[in-house]
């Protein structure tokens, strides 16, 4: 099971990655972004498809994919800034959704519906603790996940950009008419949380199940992190995601849990929206 567990911890970063990923759309530009992994993973085909039937070298074509995944999260942030500025944070999230299923469904067209070819841009052992094998994969996600979100803390608390976010965020329309830049601060975040969320699909993906679906649906078990620290926590967010890849892994090695670990991130999801609702169930009951 400790193998087991050691080997989620690669899936595990994923899901943290992108975790903080949506907690920063969330607390940046109001919006729970369920097109977060759909981007990334069609820009991963885009760079498989290069890389097969142009015979572009792997690296090249993993920078044009990563390049093409944060330029169409740029455009949709770019859709959603322009046309629903004034939009609550459920309408602008509604949008991304249509956006999820636009994407698997082109992939489906332009790709097929089977698993894609992956090139590994990371592969074999990385390290051995205690007899147990952990991964370069397992160590770059990981490190990933921890290096975005303190990463993420500091441009928010130490520089002008990042309090000019946070102005925009806690009060959108005093901050414009301040003179801050909204437009522009909010596609800058949508394309590089499509940037980051491409590199690590990319990274994760010829280790997984890479069909387009799965991929697009990374989303459920990342969200599922990230509502651990209520869209707002970036500690929490990677917390969440690293633990539930442990959880993931270690069922994997049980029969009978084999198939549980499908369904635990929407079980994780029912969890905390019912616990972060308990308050207003016991007032109503006193």
């Amino acid at each position: 099971m400790l193998q087991g567990a050691l080997a989620g911890l690669a899936a595990g970063g994923l899901y943290a990655v992108l975790a903080v990923c949506l907690t920063l759309m969330s607390r940046l530009v109001r919006v729970v972004n369920f097109a977060q992994s759909a981007t990334g993973m069609f820009g991963c085909y885009v760079a498989v498809f290069l890389s097969v039937h142009f015979g572009l070298p792997t690296w090249l074509a993993t920078v044009a994919g990563i390049l093409l995944g944060g330029l169409l999260s740029a455009l949709l942030g770019w859709i959603v800034s322009t046309w629903l500025a004034e939009a609550d944070t459920g309408t602008r999230s509604a949008v991304t959704v249509a956006v999820l299923l636009l994407l698997i469904s082109l992939s489906f067209i332009l790709f097929g519906n089977k698993p894609q070819p992956f090139h590994p841009i990371l592969d074999g052992p990385a390290l051995t603790v205690g007899g147990v094998v952990i991964s370069q994969v397992t160590v770059v996600t990981v490190a990933l996940a921890v290096l975005v979100a303190v990463a993420s803390k500091i441009v928010l608390s130490r520089t002008s950009a990042g309090v000019q976010l946070r102005a925009l965020s806690e009060r959108p329309t005093t901050a414009e008419l301040l003179g801050i830049p909204a437009k522009r601060l909010s596609v800058a975040v949508w394309a590089v949380t499509g940037v980051v969320s491409t590199l690590v699909i990319s990274i994760v993906a010829p280790s997984q199940s890479n069909d387009a679906t799965s991929l697009a649906m990374l989303v459920v078990p990342s969200a599922a992190a990230a509502l651990l620290g209520g869209f707002r926590r970036l500690d929490l967010a990677v917390a969440g995601g690293l633990g539930l890849g442990l959880i993931q892994g270690a069922a994997a090695q049980v029969d009978g849990l084999s198939v549980v670990r499908y369904f635990l991130p929407f079980a994780v999801i029912v969890a905390l929206l019912l616990w972060s609702q308990r308050k207003e169930v016991w007032d109503a009951a006193r």
